[in-house]
């Protein structure tokens, strides 16, 4: 592979604005969930670069919008301001490819400066969700409701947790809500698992098919 052809283009780019998240999938096939965090603290910017001290502060910032740069690159804008780092494909292919070594690198510059991060968007508070629940087609006469307003524990944060939660709390009929069988909204807009959620969403569940599944065993 030369040297132009070693870190691919992407082929797919996603912002997913609520989870505040950006995903992005490469021509080799390797595809990256970004939160909106950590492209913010590795920006590359020339001020950001220049400083000796880490950027603190930027748990809750999001993406307000993604601008290309040519064929090379995007110019991601946050909702904190910062408009001014250009991320090119290379860069972006490298903070996922190191993600968890750069994430590291970057909590144990915050420990060395004394700075304590708080919990970021969706990696729980310890507080519980008062979540709205909508179910659509046999759900509503296989779990015997069309909506129930719950009160989720601290381990749900996203939807695949609600629904390990949901399934959980249905006992025998935990069956039907498995993410294989069912896909959902948030806010009536279709969800991906990764989802973050938070207190009072309207969350849809929905059955992949118009039969229901049959019970495990």
């Amino acid at each position: 592979m030369s040297d132009n052809q070693k870190h691919p283009s992407p082929v797919e780019i996603h912002l997913h604005q609520k989870s505040r998240i950006l995903s992005l999938s490469f021509a080799d096939g390797k595809a990256f969930r970004y939160p909106c965090e950590y492209l913010r603290v590795y920006s590359r910017a020339r001020e950001e670069q220049s400083s000796e001290l880490p950027v603190t502060g930027k748990e809750e910032v999001n993406i307000e919008s993604i601008e290309p740069q040519g064929s090379y690159a995007i110019r991601i804008v946050f909702d904190d301001g910062h408009d001014t780092g250009i991320y090119s494909w290379e860069s972006l292919y490298d903070l996922g490819i190191n993600m968890d070594k750069y994430w590291q690198a970057y909590l144990d510059r915050l420990a060395a400066a004394g700075y304590s991060r708080k919990a970021g968007h969706g990696e729980g508070t310890g507080q519980q969700l008062t979540l709205n629940i909508m179910y659509f087609s046999y759900l509503v006469n296989k779990l015997g409701q069309q909506t129930e307003t719950v009160k989720a524990p601290a381990s749900v944060v996203d939807v695949q947790s609600l629904l390990t939660w949901l399934a959980k709390i249905k006992r025998d009929r935990g069956y039907l809500l498995a993410a294989d069988n069912v896909r959902t909204t948030v806010n009536k807009q279709f969800a991906e698992l990764f989802t973050r959620l938070d207190s009072g969403d309207e969350v849809g569940i929905i059955p992949n098919s118009p039969n229901p599944p049959k019970p495990p065993g």
